[in-house]
């Protein structure tokens, strides 16, 4: 792989190796000339919608306060200490679904939003640990941010937010537009602003275990197939009425034990489960979606793109898309791998679809999946 300034010159590779889920990594000028991509009016705007994630994090004479959206107003701009966030800005601005693509080194299961932080001078949401890895790009203004590997991760009780108890910093940095700071999970951190600044957080997805397991027993309950009701002919009386009989629980462990997962089942839901939409986003269709006929006329022409909001993954035969999953043949593969590695298709690509490719892909067009390009 090429080495990539987004990394500080150093290679995708290098960067995995030596750095993700290790150690910090600072980049001077990883985007030079950056500039944020969305001015205050449209950042606020998005602040104040029921269908973007945000909050309201202030410090008033040292208490904290946080308020989730929408956001009916905020702060004075001359007010220190306040910080707006908004998430997923990635999924509402081209530009800045763009900026989260030039991390797809990282596998898109993994990839999850940018988040976009306006603080006035002093702002911040405290010294705190995310439990996923982040790259932190300054946008606006000046940051200075203070980081610790510390094992101590207790927080204070009875506030608002999650913030340490006892943060003890061994580094500290003032980032500038286009520098980036990269920090693996559970690295303690606090970033202050300087004047007025914002700062894009591009974070990746960790979910624990325990989601996992819950969301795949879930997932599975459709699909347990155990035929047959307890029986027990060579019953006897019994002293102990309440007790529940060892016959009962050895017959029903061992039907229970019949239940058998196996790599496929997990596959599917886990494909499922990671292009699943967040609960905020929406899909929207064309208002005047084109016959069939014309869609392939014009997507021979223009080409085809996943909506910013889709999310698609595939594994094997498996293709996962916004939650559903489809079992492909080997040549309708080649044409849906090319459209979620790529997230587009051009008219000759399109050319060597199937019946069945291009009837998915009229379906998703009306559903508001992928657009015409």
């Amino acid at each position: 792989m090429k080495k990539l300034p987004l990394l500080g010159d150093i290679t995708p590779a290098q960067f995995l190796r030596d750095y993700w889920h290790k150690k910090p990594l600072l980049i001077r000028n990883a985007i030079p000339g950056f500039k944020p991509l969305l001015n205050m009016e449209a950042l606020t705007k998005l602040a104040t919608t029921n269908h973007a994630e945000s909050r309201l994090v202030t410090n008033v004479d040292g208490q904290w306060n946080m308020q989730h959206g929408p956001l009916e107003s905020l702060p004075p701009m001359d007010q220190k200490e306040w910080t707006m966030l908004v998430q997923g800005v990635n999924l509402f601005d081209a530009k800045a679904d763009a900026l989260l693509r030039q991390f797809r080194f990282i596998p898109d299961a993994r990839l999850d939003d940018l988040m976009v932080s306006f603080a006035t001078d002093g702002g911040g949401v405290g010294p705190h640990f995310d439990s996923y890895d982040v790259f932190l790009l300054q946008a606006q203004g000046q940051r200075r941010w203070s980081i610790g590997p510390q094992k101590d991760l207790t927080l204070v009780e009875g506030l608002p937010l999650k913030i340490l108890a006892n943060f003890k910093p061994n580094e500290e940095f003032v980032l500038n537009p286009g520098d980036m700071l990269y920090l693996p999970p559970h690295y303690a951190h606090d970033g202050i602003a300087i004047g007025d600044c914002q700062t894009y957080s591009i974070g990746f997805r960790a979910p624990s275990y325990q989601e996992l397991g819950e969301g795949f027993l879930q997932f599975m309950a459709d699909s347990i197939d155990l035929p047959g009701i307890y029986a027990d002919p060579d019953l006897e009386a019994t002293a102990k009425p309440a007790e529940i009989p060892r016959h009962m629980l050895s017959t029903i462990v061992e039907e229970m034990n019949k239940v058998r997962f196996t790599e496929e089942d997990i596959t599917i839901f886990l494909g499922e489960y990671m292009s699943e939409p967040k609960h905020n986003v929406f899909f929207t269709g064309p208002a005047k979606p084109l016959t069939v006929g014309k869609f392939a006329d014009t997507a021979a022409k223009k080409g085809l793109l996943l909506s910013r909001k889709t999310q698609m993954l595939y594994r094997g035969k498996h293709v996962f898309i916004n939650g559903e999953s489809f079992g492909v043949s080997r040549a309708d593969k080649v044409t849906l791998e090319l459209l979620a590695n790529t997230r587009a298709l051009d008219g000759a690509a399109l050319g060597q679809a199937s019946d069945d490719v291009m009837d998915a892909l009229y379906t998703w067009y009306t559903d508001g999946w992928i657009e015409l390009g």
